[in-house]
């Protein structure tokens, strides 16, 4: 199995509101709402931009946890 590229934001603005709901709940609470599965998993392209899971991965990235082995839904680009 290939190494997964590490997780880059798509963009950089981050709702405060957003992680301040974020910041209240457990890393396992945040790591199992990024599963594959999920409605907002944690979803990325190829190169690993995030598109859906950049709040709950800036809170445990902030908490230390290695955010770039999370399973990730990879999104190819529509040609």
């Amino acid at each position: 199995m290939s190494e997964r590229p590490p997780l880059k934001p798509l963009h950089a603005e981050l709702v405060r509101s957003k992680l301040a709901v974020f910041e209240k709940l457990s890393s396992d609470v945040l790591k199992k709402s990024l599963a594959p599965g999920n409605e907002h998993s944690l979803k990325t392209r190829p190169d690993g931009t995030m598109l859906d899971g950049h709040h709950r991965v800036h809170v445990l990235r902030e908490r230390g946890e290695d955010v770039d082995a999370l399973p990730r839904e990879v999104i190819e680009r529509d040609r």
